[in-house]
């Protein structure tokens, strides 16, 4: 039987279309984990990762989910005592007065203590001016990250540009993170791939028509480059469409066979509706 040393990372991740230089990364802090153990248990000096993130990405490139399921594979690995996952976003941290966003953003922290903090779009922080508290709420997590970074991760996310303007407003902030990671757009290939996996998952199938007409207008999405382009998210408002206009047209015919139920035709896709649909 085949050595695999990463199946645990496999477990969680091997549905995750493309994202390789993430699950290479994913990999070094899974080794790391296992052979401080090993260290460990021989009497040798082992130390406590320090695993706080940055995520860089445009929406729908999977930041949230690989959020979500890095807490529960860190609870597996024993490197977070409880695995949940606390989602946070500006209004949850800064206050409206003197000494509320202190205390406001030490709440959130001990609620998430044991887990991972994810706060989307963090530069909105950064947003208000001299005025705003958004600052506090800055240098409180910094302080907090350092203080518990032994049972508590925290993930900063957002747009690749404004996620690098924000650490140049910043520069103290970086050196805290580890690891920063690019959550590239996806590639037609693969959001073919994720449209089929997501119709599969629900027991559907694309006709071979479908999939051309869906390849064609994914590859107009992608050529035209819109930084509102939603990806994986703009794929899944696609097939879940498709299942709707699925459903109307087979109510309408009365056909109701196996093979008809599991199929999505070109003419449930309805090309020419999809940009409206997705909200581009």
């Amino acid at each position: 039987m085949e050595h695999n040393p990463f199946k645990e990372i496999d477990s969680h991740f091997s549905a995750f279309v493309g994202m390789n230089k993430f699950k290479k990364t994913i990999q070094e802090i899974y080794a790391t984990a296992i052979i401080s153990q090993k260290r460990k248990e021989s009497g040798l000096k082992a130390g406590n990762q320090v695993l706080h993130m940055l995520f860089k990405g445009n929406p729908g490139t999977g930041k949230t989910t690989v959020a979500r399921k890095l807490a529960k594979l860190y609870f597996d690995m024993n490197l977070l005592s409880k695995g949940h996952f606390i989602e946070a976003e500006r209004a949850d941290l800064v206050g409206e007065y003197i000494g509320q966003t202190a205390q406001k953003t030490r709440a959130i922290i001990q609620k998430a203590l044991g887990g991972v903090l994810f706060i989307d779009e963090a530069y909105s922080l950064a947003r208000g001016g001299e005025k705003d508290f958004g600052k506090e709420a800055i240098d409180t997590l910094v302080k907090q990250m350092e203080d518990h970074h032994s049972d508590f991760v925290l993930i900063l996310a957002g747009y690749p540009y404004e996620m690098e303007r924000f650490l140049q407003l910043n520069p103290g902030l970086k050196s805290r993170f580890p690891f920063i990671l690019n959550f590239d757009d996806y590639e037609v290939d693969e959001l073919m791939e994720i449209a089929k996996q997501m119709a599969s998952e629900k027991e559907y199938n694309l006709t071979k028509e479908a999939e051309w007409e869906l390849r064609n207008h994914l590859f107009k999405q992608v050529q035209e480059g819109s930084r509102n382009f939603a990806n994986a998210r703009y794929v899944r408002n696609v097939i879940e469409h498709a299942i709707r206009m699925q459903a109307v047209r087979l109510l309408e015919r009365n056909r109701y066979h196996t093979e008809d139920l599991i199929q999505l035709t070109a003419q449930d896709l309805q090309i020419d509706q999809l940009t409206r649909i997705s909200g581009q």
